[in-house]
């Protein structure tokens, strides 16, 4: 099934998302969950409806052939089949997480951070640099995304305004 209403395809974007979201719940990544649910559903949902605002509401037909995305496809499914083939099980008790980082993160965490909140204390203190970094980076690309929004309805206006004139 191909789907060429861009339309649908943002919000069906946004419920995946959303979809994810809860999963991510029911894993008990609720700190991912916030993440997926803000920038997947909310904020990226929002920017391409923004967007659709400058575009037709349908896609174009190819005028491509489709062997080549579908062989990028088959060639990074293969890899990443390959990749995780000696991964330990989910859930394992024995892996090198299990093991050797989280009974450190769990001795160290109420005597050096003080928070009773162990994930709390990873995100916010021994991984502050990177969520800084991470939500730096959300930032400046919405920023740059309302940006060159903001530009192409101001050259639209103009030229509305020049056919007008004419």
């Amino acid at each position: 099934m191909v789907l060429r209403d861009l339309f649908a395809a943002v919000m069906l974007s946004g419920v995946f998302s959303l979809l994810s979201a809860g999963l991510f719940v029911a894993l008990d990544a609720v700190d991912v969950a916030f993440t997926e649910a803000a920038v997947g559903a909310g904020i990226s949902t929002v920017l391409m409806l923004g967007t659709m605002a400058f575009t037709s509401r349908t896609e174009k037909p190819p005028q491509h052939s489709r062997a080549l995305p579908i062989l990028v496809v088959v060639v990074t499914g293969a890899a990443l089949i390959y990749g995780t083939a000696d991964l330990p099980p989910f859930g394992s008790p024995d892996t090198p997480v299990q093991l050797h980082v989280a009974p450190e993160y769990i001795e160290r965490t109420p005597h050096e951070i003080g928070l009773p909140n162990i994930v709390t204390a990873v995100l916010a203190s021994y991984r502050g640099f990177d969520t800084l970094g991470e939500t730096t980076v959300i930032f400046t690309a919405g920023i740059a995304v309302i940006v060159l929004l903001h530009r192409s309805s101001g050259r639209r206006r103009k030229e509305d305004e020049d056919e007008e004139e004419a």
